[in-house]
């Protein structure tokens, strides 16, 4: 079974808009190897695309938080609630039909409470000044926990509604 199996790319791509809007959070759909599955991207602050538009951190902030967060949600069967080595928020709320594994939810790019970016790791990563970083960090909106929990229980909600759509035929 596969996401498309449930939902086609436009109503996973509405969705994605939909968390989007509601939690002002980039949220993205990844098949079960950790790619999106759509071209929708909705950045929530400026430095991420900073981050991610460099190779080494695309592949050691963003795609590792990513892939050790997805790993230990696919494992436990729960959403992860974490930070990447940025500092910033990182969700995943795994998929699963049965006890199959078909992708998951994630969503990040807001500081979790009172947290902070971590412009140090950031600067030795990328090799991007710190005064830079800090003026692109400038701005980045928190999230609580209780409203990350909320982000949660609305994907949640979402895709049981989704999955059991598709079970219905």
């Amino acid at each position: 079974m596969t996401l498309t199996d449930i939902c086609t790319l436009e109503e996973w791509k509405a969705f994605e808009i939909q968390i989007h809007e509601k939690f002002n959070i980039d949220a993205n759909v990844f098949n079960p190897d950790g790619i999106r599955i759509t071209d929708h991207k909705a950045w929530v602050n400026r430095l991420c695309p900073a981050i991610k538009a460099n190779p080494k951190g695309q592949a050691f902030i963003c795609a590792v938080a990513h892939m050790n967060i997805a790993a230990e949600a696919r494992q436990k069967k729960v959403p992860v609630i974490e930070e990447c080595d940025a500092g910033l928020l990182k969700l995943v709320v795994p998929l699963f039909v049965g006890d199959e594994y078909i992708g998951a939810v994630g969503a990040c790019g807001l500081l979790l409470d009172d947290g902070e970016v971590d412009a140090f790791l950031i600067e030795k990563i990328i090799e991007m000044p710190e005064s830079e970083i800090e003026i692109l960090s400038d701005g980045i909106q928190s999230i609580s926990r209780e409203q990350a929990h909320a982000l949660i229980e609305a994907v949640v909600e979402k895709w049981r509604e989704m999955s059991s759509k598709q079970a219905r035929g």
